[in-house]
């Protein structure tokens, strides 16, 4: 494994020295395990002791930086994976995140903004605001107001040296990912190569400021009819690829609820906006806040809501929010068939006889249907029951519930007990509704008229070709034409095209009517 690895030349540096940290924290067996051979033997660690295993890999993932940390982040939600002890030590993963003087980023900033930063902005704070593993963020003033007193932004700049490195980080993980599912039966069922190629795309579009600018921009249209729900503006005139320029926003963390009532601001109502705005994304819109932890969570006075940090969003396919808006509701009704149903299909391809999954499916029910919803609880119920049946999780699920989880612990803190019952009921009434709206069938009834107006274009060509098939099969009747079985397809297939053609006029000016 080692020479399938060090064959990427332009990470041997970088490949050296995981190795070497590994090799620190005592991660020397599981190094030969893997088949990662080191020069000489490994006196750090004995390969006959795993007892603190798991949170020396935590302990070695951090030293190893974002890369390593956003994987044991992910792989924290994947108990249909990992064991217990595994999930509870990559949980307590952070990110060591030491301030930068500014004088290290003053480069790349004036490069950015095409000159200093004092002179780009009113007022300029060098002086780090916050400090994250990809960036630093820094406060500022616009020029668009009197005596300095302009709009107050933040700037969100880039590490140096990041980018090579995690791509280096990504590449390597790949390789790794590849051998494992071609050389273990037992890996190949978790799909690690998916799972990698998805956290790869997640962090290189998380290092792109311009994505993650566009991500705030989506979200602020997607809730431009609620003012309870604030995206800070992105100022694009001074935003790049290394450097993010949004507006400030002021609030208080959601920590707790005593917090949030010294500041005048209701715990149940802002954990009752919390539920519907995830419920939303994930549900209505197709997108969703991938991280929504304290830190990008600020609460404001009216019992507002505001979303930071957007790098890394989800997407949800229409198919899969018709799954899980199924699965919740499932779980809501305590129905198990319909529960097993969904399991089988997020499985594909099983192997796992159907009586098993029903019974998984009777457990489920039994635990959390019928009661008080809490996510986190189902999520950590649910990974495990699929682990020990042989099931998995598509990949693209895994994102979703590391956010569900997130939320419904914050949820939780600042009001504890909260019940996400009432927010899938009228989460599921909002549904409804946009589904009987214009605005979505509008575009449904444009393309199938569309389509329709396709088969009208080809309807003379289909009913030339079915007469000229009768009227050869005419030719060679035999004496009772009736008893041939090819010749009544034929004259019924006929009959099918002529209602067809009629129908379709009729679809087609039913599809303009409702699109205008």
């Amino acid at each position: 494994m080692l020479k399938a690895l060090s064959a990427v030349v332009r990470d041997r540096e970088r490949l050296t020295e995981i190795v070497a940290i590994a090799t620190r924290h005592g991660l020397g067996a599981l190094l030969h395990r893997l088949g990662i051979a080191t020069d000489g033997p490994d006196t750090g660690s004995n390969p006959d002791d795993d007892t603190a295993l798991p949170d020396r890999v935590r302990r070695a993932m951090e030293d190893l930086g974002p890369t390593f940390v956003k994987l044991g982040q992910i792989l924290a939600t994947r108990g249909d994976l990992l064991t217990s002890d595994w999930i509870a030590a990559f949980e307590r993963l952070h990110s060591n995140a030491p301030t930068l003087p500014f004088g290290v980023l003053r480069d790349a900033v004036e490069a950015a903004l095409g000159e200093p930063p004092e002179t780009a902005f009113a007022t300029f704070d060098p002086a780090p605001l916050a400090a994250a593993s990809m960036a630093q963020v820094h406060r500022a003033t616009l020029h668009d107001g009197p005596q300095g007193k302009g709009r107050a932004v933040v700037l969100k700049i880039r590490r140096p040296g990041i980018r090579p490195r995690m791509e280096a980080d990504l590449r390597l993980i790949a390789q790794a990912a590849a051998i494992v599912e071609t050389t273990s039966v037992e890996a190949r069922r978790f799909a690690p190569v998916a799972l990698v190629r998805q956290l790869a795309q997640a962090m290189l579009e998380e290092l792109d400021f311009t994505s993650e600018g566009r991500n705030a921009d989506r979200l602020r249209a997607d809730f431009a009819d609620d003012p309870r729900v604030v995206v800070p503006v992105i100022h694009w005139a001074w935003t790049s690829e290394t450097l993010l320029v949004m507006d400030f926003v002021d609030g208080v963390r959601p920590t707790d609820g005593a917090a949030l009532r010294d500041h005048g601001i209701d715990p149940v109502a802002i954990a009752g906006l919390g539920a519907d705005v995830v419920l939303d994304m994930v549900l209505i819109h197709g997108r969703f806040h991938g991280d929504p932890h304290p830190g990008n969570l600020l609460c404001l006075p009216g019992d507002r809501i505001a979303l930071l940090d957007l790098g890394m969003i989800g997407h949800v396919p229409p198919r899969r929010r018709v799954e899980v808006m199924g699965f919740v509701r499932a779980l809501d009704a305590g129905d198990s068939s319909a529960l097993a149903d969904i399991l089988t299909r997020w499985s594909q391809p099983t192997d796992v006889p159907p009586a098993r999954i029903a019974a998984a499916a009777d457990r489920l029910a039994a635990r959390h249907g019928g009661g008080p919803l809490v996510l986190s609880a189902v999520v950590a119920d649910i990974l495990p029951l699929m682990r020990d049946e042989g099931l998995t999780l598509p990949p693209d699920l895994l994102l979703l519930f590391k956010a569900l989880v997130t939320i419904d612990g914050v949820l939780a803190r600042i009001c504890p007990g909260f019940d996400m019952t009432a927010a899938v009921r009228r989460a599921s009434l909002r549904i409804a509704k946009e589904r009987l709206s214009p605005d979505h069938w509008g575009p449904i009834a444009t393309a199938l008229a569309w389509d329709l107006a396709a088969v009208g274009d080809d309807a003379p060509r289909l009913v030339r070709a079915a007469v000229r098939l009768l009227e050869d099969r005419a030719q060679a009747a035999r004496p009772d034409p009736a008893a041939d079985p090819v010749a009544l397809a034929v004259t019924r297939a006929g009959r099918w095209i002529a209602l067809a053609i009629g129908a379709a006029g009729v679809a087609i000016t039913a599809a303009l009517t409702l699109a205008h």
